[in-house]
């Protein structure tokens, strides 16, 4: 196993070039992207559509593999990871949190929770799941199970579930598109929430100016390519520029 010990960031990539198809009908999703995710921060991705913004966070996670380039986890170059020990690094080091909120219907909230350190055959930190409950706010719901529940309350379930292992970062892709406005805000709090009280990392994709405007720190992706960061990101700063990536040179 490779590793690094540069400046200490959760995940990062490292001109990353991921190229769909071949030929005429090739796609170069991503062009060339080098981005850093400082450890214990909230980072949005923004970019209009096929900016590949998902591209990035799929090949930042170890979900796809790049063209050319290198992504990392921590230290770890993933790269240099077999497909057992690239499993075992998503399952103990990466937490993902979908769109589609992806629980298992037939589970309490509580075994939702733990069901990848379950499937892992551990019981993982008890007392850290136990102050994460509390973070989510879903003490009262543990015996409950996801169709008893709201849109937002399953989201944080599965919020729960992706900071359960204690993992160095959770990948967010479009968390609230699901959600209505108040719900979608509850779960960007609770996000925010979460990064600032266990010192997690998040990496969130998004096209909602205002769901960005939670993060720290908004990246820009446009043609593949990284165009812009913004620290302190506001709702009307966010849509400005969005504004202008989107504008025809």
């Amino acid at each position: 196993m490779t590793t690094m010990t540069a400046a200490r960031t959760a995940a990062r990539v490292v001109d990353a070039v991921k190229v769909y198809g071949a030929g005429d009908t090739a796609v170069r999703a991503l062009d060339g992207v080098s981005v850093d995710f400082p450890a214990g921060r909230f980072t949005a991705i923004m970019g209009p559509s096929g900016s590949g913004k998902s591209t990035l966070t799929h090949c930042a996670a170890g979900l796809d593999t790049l063209t050319s380039g290198s992504a990392w986890i921590g230290g770890t170059d993933l790269s240099s990871l077999d497909d057992r020990r690239l499993t075992l690094l998503r399952r103990d080091r990466v937490g993902f949190v979908f769109q589609a909120f992806n629980l298992v219907p037939t589970l309490t909230v509580a075994e939702n929770i733990t069901l990848p350190l379950d499937l892992a055959g551990t019981r993982g930190d008890q007392e850290w799941i136990d102050a994460l409950i509390d973070v989510v706010g879903l003490r009262d719901r543990l015996h409950h199970r996801p169709a008893e529940l709201s849109g937002g309350q399953q989201q944080r379930v599965a919020v729960a579930r992706a900071f359960a292992g204690r993992p160095d970062v959770v990948f967010a892709d479009e968390p609230t598109g699901n959600l209505d406005s108040r719900s979608g805000e509850e779960v960007l709090g609770l996000l925010g929430r979460t990064v600032r009280h266990t010192a997690r990392t998040v990496v969130m994709v998004t096209h909602d100016p205002v769901a960005a405007a939670h993060a720290d720190e908004v990246v820009f992706l446009a043609d593949g390519r990284l165009v812009d960061r913004m620290e302190s990101p506001t709702p009307e700063r966010i849509l400005d520029r969005m504004k202008a990536l989107e504008v025809p040179s």
